[in-house]
């Protein structure tokens, strides 16, 4: 499996690469009036108004700072096995492509109800890097009202 890396609060994270549509700078967003605030905002994508993920606020280190090296990670997230979504995240350094089976040390993945997208941790090349699982970055409400058309088709 091949990871993006990144990171938050200089700690280092990653995500399957297959799970990755485009790097872009940070882009402007119009706020979300109610929503978490680790839901940055919304903004436009290719036509496409997609939601963005602060990761600083969501795994709780705080705001990422707004630098050159600040980037947004266009994902696809699936919900509750629809077409994929169009989600941003918001992470600091992404720097490279890594391979998990290169990781000489792994820790299965992590459970945490309130944190269920840490996933496993992997030591690659004498870094130490937890895998997020994109999909389960939303609570699944915070989820439902973000993309409530990918949803309604799961309503009985």
């Amino acid at each position: 499996m091949q990871l993006l890396t990144f990171t938050v609060a200089g700690e280092a994270y990653a995500i399957e690469s297959r799970r990755v549509v485009e790097v872009l700078p940070l882009v402007r967003v119009r706020p979300i009036p109610h929503t978490p605030d680790y839901v940055r905002g919304i903004f436009t994508y290719r036509g496409r108004l997609v939601p963005l993920v602060d990761l600083g606020l969501r795994l709780g280190t705080g705001p990422l700072a707004e630098r050159l090296s600040t980037r947004v990670v266009v994902c696809e997230f699936v919900i509750g096995g629809r077409e994929p979504q169009r989600l941003g995240i918001v992470a600091e350094n992404v720097i490279s492509i890594c391979s998990a089976e290169d990781a000489d040390a792994s820790l299965p993945s992590l459970v945490f109800h309130d944190a269920p997208f840490l996933g496993k941790v992997l030591r690659i090349s004498g870094r130490t890097i937890q895998v997020l699982d994109v999909d389960q970055l939303l609570p699944t409400d915070v989820a439902s009202g973000l993309f409530p058309l990918a949803t309604a088709t799961n309503q009985p």
